[in-house]
This record gives C-alpha cells, structure tokens and sequence, in this order.
C-alpha cells in the first residue's frame, strides 16, 4: 500500500458496531492492504475491533497492540487516572509516529466511527498535523441499535441527543427531559443511574434497551424489564421517535360531549408547563421534556405559539379570558387518557394558569385527575436581570388589574408595600380598556418615595420588540405602559448607577443600613 512518499499516510477506519458484514468497502479495502494495523484493547489482550477485522487481514501485516494501563479510574499514577491516559495516548501514538516516518501506513482500527467516541480520535489530535491523514467512517451503535428494534429515532424536526451515560444522575434527567428522542450509551455500570433519570422525567416507559447490537449475544427489550447486574458496556438506552407512538386521534372538546357514552378510557394527566417569559431560551428542560411528552397541549393561542409544532400532537388554542373553561377541558382530556400539557407564560402559579387548574381539579369530576406543575422564569426575575439587580432585597409582587379584585384592594397592598419599603413588582399595570391605574399607583407610591426612585420599564423581555429603560417615579407616563410591560419599582435603598458610557443598571443593596434596620 505504500506509495513510496516521504512518509505513510495515517488512516482511522471505522469498522461498525460488530457485525463484520457491516465494514464498509472502503474500510475492507484499507484493512487489506495497510501495512500496520492498530488497535486499541484492555489488559486481557482482546479486541473487539481487531476481531471485527479479522476476516480482512492478511496475515502479513504488522499488528500493534496499544494496550491501556488502566481501564477504571483507580491507578496510582502521579497525574491520576487522566494523567495516566495521556501518557498511554503519547506513547502509542510516538509508536504509530515511528512507522509513519519509516513511510508504512498505518490503519488504526476503531469500532462504530472513528470520531464518535472512539480512541482513535486521541491518535488522531496528536498525529493528524504531522502526516497525510484519511478517516472512514463506519456505522454506529447508535445506527446499529436503531436497526435492530426497528424503530424510527427521529422523524420530521424531533431532535436527537446522544448522552453518555457517565453524566451524573441530575444531568442525566435534565437531558432526557428536554429532548425529543435520545440514546444514553456506556451503560454497564451506570443502568442503575441512567433508569432512574429515566423514571424521574416519565419516560421510562418508552425507553428501550439494546445489548450487543450485530454482535453475538445481541439482546433487545424494554429497558424497564432489565437486570441491572446483567449489564454490560456495550449497550444502549434508546428513546426513540414519538411521532409514530403519538395516538394521533385526538378529538376537538366538541366531540367529547358526543364521546359521552363511551367506555372512559385509562386516566392520563394535566401538567401545567411555565414556559417563560419570551421563546425557547427561557424554557427549563423539564418543561421543555413536557411539552414533548404530551399528546394535547392546550392554552392560550399566542401563547402555543411559541411551543414548536410536533407531529401527532392536538394542540387546542382559545381566547385568554376563558381560563376555567380552557383548565376543565385539559382535565376532561386528561380524564379520557391523554397526556396534556397546559401551556402557561412565566411561571404557571404567579398569575397564571396553575390555579385555574388546581381549582377545577379540586371539584367533581377531576379529583382524580393527576395534576402537575412545572415552574417557569417569571416575567419580574426576568425583567430583573435585563436592568441589573433591582430585586436583591426584599420585594413585593402585586397585578394592577381590578378586573378580579376591586381597586381599593390593590390600592390597600400598594399602601401597604410602600410603608413595608419594599421594591414593588407591577404586573398587569395597563391595557386599552384599563388606563388609569398605572396614574394612580404612581401618585400614591409618591407619598412614600422619592420622586426620584427608579422604575423600570420593561417590556416584551426576550421577544423580538424587547426594550427596557428606567425612568424616576415622578416621570413615570401611563401612556408608555401597556400589557406586555412589567413596572418595577424600586425602594427607598435601590440604586440607579451610570457605568461606562451610556450603560445604566438598577440594584436594590442586599445589606439594610443599620440606623433603619431596628432592634
């Protein structure tokens, strides 16, 4: 194979997940005519890459046997286990470099994919500057094990997450809550860990296992009815596509009442999802794997539109003043075995749907509905964090909208607020039917603070017409103020500061000056 250059070329060939027949041409072709073949393998000598490529060597090669030192991370190396294996890296890759520089080439042989979790990637980062280099891909276990259930990972625009399963357990929930489809390799001794990430964000049940995919003792099942001391590293958890396992069936809630008579189908569940404040960015990973999961979601229109179209999913949209009406249907579907997600802005329990949920659930014939709620970031901490810190001390939280509560009510816990001293966040302050309580809570604010103290303005956070700007209380106009604005008020120790250029930012001290902080 050598073509009498100045020094051999470096190859990285993939040799697929076990099954020889799997190799590819371009793979068999390189194996047969290279003229050094590496592998990497622990302390017992074997290979399961070598032993993959048997059937294309031919006997006349050089083979070398790049063993590791440690294969757990226990080893009394001075650098640890790490520093035991980037001294293990350089030296097999300082062999391989002294065949290259007699002009053989070398073929290093990898299962799966050479790039994708493999050795040959660390050869590869410390050789591929210094001499020709080709690598060809192989197939991998992920592909393997797709295969061998037969079943779709992703379809349409599901997201796929590869993780390995050596993440700490919390990480590990965190991704499979936010994804569409995933696949956990590296198993063997975290499974225990990896099921109960599984059990924790409600997927177990659709997690599948594969064991050896392609390879002799191959083993496929529900990862639920697994042994965990049977386990070895070479198997997969696999989530896989939803769109084929969503019952695409759902019917309007105008149909429900027809579908009276009918047998009720096994109870489902209502999680409340606090989707933040604006877009995607401010979506937790927890609701993000909620809305994923369900098979309905239901809430106000503008606001399901910004939860990413899923195929098989019924999304039910409505008006935002028919609250109880929109919580009894996602209950109702919930009741007839659907999974529903009700989409909530900010978080669901600050002025939102939560309640409206918990209130009907409370009541025949929901009591037995299961009923989750799920946080979200709040439209005031987000505001916050736009001007700086204006809700470091304490703070209070009051919606200026009478259409629930009477004004004197509101006018009661502004009063109240104020004499407290404390930073005061406004929601629901303004719309075109209600213009006059952002005047009136000003002029009252005003017998208590300064006309200096900063409010901040904040409106649409995170959505495309964001704008945030501070103004002092006396300055505050009602005409700027509308339904997408949150007012944040600051108390009598907030601070309104000019750093560098036109930057200004809001905070509230955290410490309480001592002549005021009492006995």
């Amino acid at each position: 194979m050598t073509d009498r250059q100045t020094t051999g070329k470096l190859y990285g060939v993939g040799v697929g997940p076990g099954d020889p027949s799997l190799v590819t041409v371009r793979a068999a072709e390189l194996i047969g005519k290279a003229d050094v073949i590496a592998y990497h393998c622990a302390r017992h000598g074997r290979s399961h890459a070598r032993a993959i490529a048997e059937r294309y060597l031919t006997g006349s090669q050089v083979e070398e046997r790049l063993m590791y030192p440690v294969t757990v991370e226990t080893t009394d190396h001075p650098g640890g286990y790490r520093g035991a294996l980037d001294d293990f890296y350089r030296e097999a890759s300082e062999r391989l470099a002294a065949h290259l520089d007699a002009g053989r080439d070398v073929v290093v042989l990898a299962e799966g994919d050479p790039l994708f979790y493999g050795s040959y990637q660390h050869m590869h980062k410390r050789l591929a500057h210094r001499y020709p280099t080709e690598v060809v891909p192989g197939v991998t276990s992920i592909s393997a094990a797709a295969a061998r259930l037969g079943t779709p990972l992703v379809e349409a625009e599901e997201i796929l997450t590869i993780i390995p399963g050596t993440l700490p357990e919390e990480e590990l929930a965190a991704r499979l809550a936010a994804t569409d489809s995933a696949v956990v390799m590296k198993l063997g001794r975290t499974f225990p860990a990896v099921r109960r990430a599984l059990e924790r964000t409600g997927r177990l049940d659709d997690a599948r296992y594969v064991e050896r995919a392609t390879m002799d003792g191959e083993r496929t099942g529900r990862l639920a009815d697994v042994d965990p001391d049977g386990v070895p590293y070479f198997s997969v958890a696999v989530l896989p596509s939803k769109v084929a396992a969503l019952d695409s069936a759902g019917r309007p809630f105008e149909a429900l009442d027809a579908a009276a008579g009918e047998a009720p189908e096994p109870v489902g569940e209502v999680v409340v999802v606090g989707t933040g404040p604006a877009g995607p960015l401010w979506l937790t990973p927890e609701a993000r794997g909620a809305l994923a999961n369900a098979t309905d979601l239901v809430g106000y229109t503008t606001y399901l539109d910004r939860v990413p179209v899923r195929a098989g999913q019924v999304r039910h949209g409505s008006d935002n003043k028919v609250e109880g009406v929109r919580a009894e249907f996602a209950l109702e579907l919930a009741r007839r075995g659907r999974r529903v997600a009700v989409v909530s802005s900010g978080d669901p329990g600050v002025f939102a749907m939560a309640t409206a949920v918990l209130e009907a659930a409370c009541e025949d014939p929901y009591r037995d509905v299961p009923v989750r709620v799920l946080p979200g970031m709040t439209a005031a901490h987000a505001a916050a964090s736009r001007a700086g810190a204006p809700l470091g001390h304490d703070y209070a939280v009051i919606s200026l909208s009478d259409r629930l509560k009477p004004w004197e009510v509101i006018a009661r816990r502004l009063r109240a607020a104020a004499e407290a001293d404390l930073v005061l966040a406004l929601y629901n302050p303004g719309s075109k039917s209600r213009t006059t309580q952002v005047g009136s809570a000003r002029d009252l604010l005003l017998e208590y603070r300064s006309p200096q103290t900063p409010v901040v303005l904040a409106r649409d956070v995170g959505g495309p017409t964001e704008r945030v700007r501070t103004v002092a209380l006396a300055e505050l106009d009602p005409a700027d103020v509308d339904m997408r604005t949150l007012l944040l008020v600051g108390s009598t120790q907030t601070r309104w500061v000019r750093r560098g250029g036109d930057t200004e930012v809001v905070w509230t001290p955290r410490r309480y000056p001592e002549e005021q902080q009492g006995s």
